[in-house]
């Protein structure tokens, strides 16, 4: 068989080939909507290439983008990559100072910017020295938006290209940095081959099942794990795609499902938690037959209200490191017969098995492979051919890369007999009270099971008697009221042992929850909370 290579250009060419017609619908910063097609996408793509190589792209060049989700980045998610470049999405929820180590780090040679995001680019000073040209992109003001190259401008001004380069497979294609939960962010880079792959992926029924009928809205935003591989995959299966921009509150998000008919959406707990709150203001039926979750664990709770308004979610796991889908919780409809209605609700909160491409296992301290049988617990280690095998000018020494491919997750799991993954825990976020193990995670969404309760983030505090008891910072629904003595009740009514669970002023009640610039709760934040208040 030939060796035909699996590259980026592959899904364009078939989107625009075979699904020319499908939309591409996109908001900016005001209420209007721009309507393009995938055909009308192939040739301003086309154009986009013939711009970038005029402000001296070439093969191997780092483009940064900083921008919400719009049709213009999509623009720049096949361009750069089919131009031989390597597309960094800059995550625009980080400070100046942490942009400025990760463009140095990089290397971006031009960044294209939102010009509501136009802030850090004024104001850039360490770290952005390698950045030749700036373009703007959009027609909302913002700082910084005087120098500098117009994007549709460019576009207006250059010829498509007649074609497009032979380009290998396993060139980087893209390149996306860490949150930094862990430490300093650490650089990914994407292949042309590991971003088709994934593409194929997530496209089976098993994974997200996306299908040319579908209706796509990447809630995710673009910038985070190339939003979970959507764009790609929608170009791919042939799907339609409807892009938010800035625009992520429950409301707009509710009404862009219902008036576009989308039937596929992803986003992280929160973003969710905000669409079922404008859900209950303004009942109706949605679209919608699958909504991924993914980012964050998702509790019982968040799936029972989801449930009630209509929302089909389904859970997923995945790192950057990971391309970045790992495991899709997608219920065998025969295995499910048999489990009354609490069951199925507590297996849906697992993670879920490993996608078509993607192997998983378990070791103990001393990378040995424990059983799946759904009791023992280790370190989730995972490889396939999305999964990282070294950072971005990192050190190939490093240890969460083992030899045969396997990458260390730092997640702590169980794997049951069907191949299920279950999350206790970040192996840094578990508690240690008394010498017992106590999953931060597991605490969280029994907090949140309880009613009245909207958020929970748990941590450790140092015990003179236990070493680490646990802290959990509580977010009330509306005008609940609860006390932490009647949490510490409700939580021991629920079985849960005396030592688990907090003392009653160990509940602390906040009107927020700090996160990460991914959605995640900020752990490290309320350890400093914690460290500021001894």
């Amino acid at each position: 068989m030939p060796e035909y290579p699996l590259t980026v250009p592959m899904l364009l060419r078939r989107a625009e080939r075979v699904f020319g017609r499908k939309a591409i619908v996109s908001r900016d910063s005001g209420p209007e909507r721009v309507r393009l097609d995938w055909a009308a996408v192939y040739e301003r793509v086309l154009r986009l290439m013939e711009a970038l190589r005029s402000l001296g792209v070439g093969p191997g060049d780092r483009v940064a983008t900083l921008a919400w989700n719009h049709h213009r980045h999509v623009e720049l998610y096949f361009a750069v990559p089919c131009l031989g470049a390597v597309l960094h999405t800059l995550n625009a929820r980080l400070s100046l100072q942490q942009l400025g180590s990760i463009v140095a780090h990089a290397g971006d040679s031009v960044v294209f910017a939102d010009r509501g995001l136009g802030g850090p680019l004024e104001r850039r000073g360490a770290g952005w020295e390698t950045v030749r040209e700036v373009v703007w992109m959009g027609a909302e003001t913002g700082e910084g938006t005087t120098a500098g190259f117009d994007y549709e401008d460019l576009l207006l001004g250059a010829a498509p290209r007649e074609a497009f380069p032979d380009l290998d497979e396993r060139a980087a294609a893209g390149l996306c940095y860490t949150s930094g939960t862990t430490g300093e962010p650490k650089g990914v880079v994407y292949s042309h081959r590991a971003l088709v792959l994934h593409a194929m992926g997530i496209c089976m029924r098993d994974s997200f099942g996306l299908a040319s009928d579908d209706v796509i809205l990447p809630i995710v935003p673009m910038f985070h794990a190339n939003a979970w591989g959507l764009v790609h995959g929608a170009a791919l299966c042939g799907a339609s795609l409807v892009l938010p921009g800035p625009h992520l509150r429950g409301g707009a998000l509710l009404r862009l499902i219902r008036e576009e008919g989308v039937t596929f959406a992803a986003g992280v707990p929160t973003v969710w938690k905000l669409v079922v709150e404008a859900w209950v203001r303004a009942p109706g039926p949605a679209p919608l037959r699958t909504a991924i979750v993914g980012g964050a664990p998702v509790s019982e709770s968040l799936l029972r209200e989801l449930d009630e308004a209509g929302i089909p979610a389904v859970q997923s796991w995945g790192m950057t490191e990971l391309t970045p889908v790992g495991t899709v919780n997608r219920l065998d409809r025969r295995e499910a017969e048999g489990w009354n209605e609490a069951e199925r609700l507590r297996r849906r909160t697992r993670q879920g098995r490993p996608v078509p491409g993607v192997e998983a296992r378990i070791c103990d301290g001393e990378g040995d492979p424990l059983p799946w049988d759904g009791e023992a617990t280790g370190e989730l280690e995972a490889r396939g051919p999305w999964v990282a095998t070294q950072y971005f000018r990192g050190d190939p020494a490093d240890p969460v890369f083992r030899a045969g491919g396997w990458f260390r997750t730092g997640d702590a799991a169980s794997i049951d007999a069907g191949g299920s993954v279950f999350l206790s825990d970040r192996k840094k976020d578990l508690i240690k009270v008394g010498g017992e193990w106590l999953s931060s995670a597991q605490l969280e969404n029994a907090v949140m099971n309880c009613p009245g309760v909207a958020e929970a983030a748990a941590v450790a505090r140092p015990d003179p008697v236990r070493g680490e008891a646990p802290v959990v910072y509580v977010v009330l629904q509306g005008e609940a009221r609860l006390s932490g003595e009647t949490l510490r009740r409700k939580l021991l009514a629920a079985g849960w042992a005396g030592w688990q669970v907090p003392k009653p002023g160990d509940f602390r009640f906040v009107e927020t929850i700090p996160r990460t610039s991914v959605g995640k709760f900020d752990k490290a934040a309320l350890r400093a909370w914690l460290t500021e208040e001894s």
